[in-house]
């Protein structure tokens, strides 16, 4: 039997590399709009980043979000980003 290979992705926060399944995708849709995409399977350029609140702090710092969706990431968005992944972790 085949061993499958396993995705992984780099984190924008922390910038380790990890199973694809263990990080939460942020995707900047073809209208521009930014959100979470807990599925991965929206359409549109995607992010990774860990579900915890140390590494959306450390991509806003470092810039991670605007450099892997290539577009300015304005602060309400990070706010939303941010109550949706404390949503999320409860």
């Amino acid at each position: 039997m085949a061993v499958r290979k396993i995705p992984q992705r780099k984190c924008a926060g922390c910038e380790q590399m990890k199973d694809k399944k263990q990080l939460i995708r942020i995707v900047r849709a073809p209208d521009g709009e930014i959100s979470l995409d807990p599925t991965g399977k929206k359409s549109g350029r995607g992010v990774y980043i860990c579900p915890r609140r140390e590494c959306l702090d450390t991509a806003h710092k470092k810039r991670g979000l605007e450099r892997g969706l290539k577009c300015a990431v304005p602060d309400e968005v990070y706010e939303r980003l941010l109550e949706q992944l404390e949503d999320e972790s409860e």
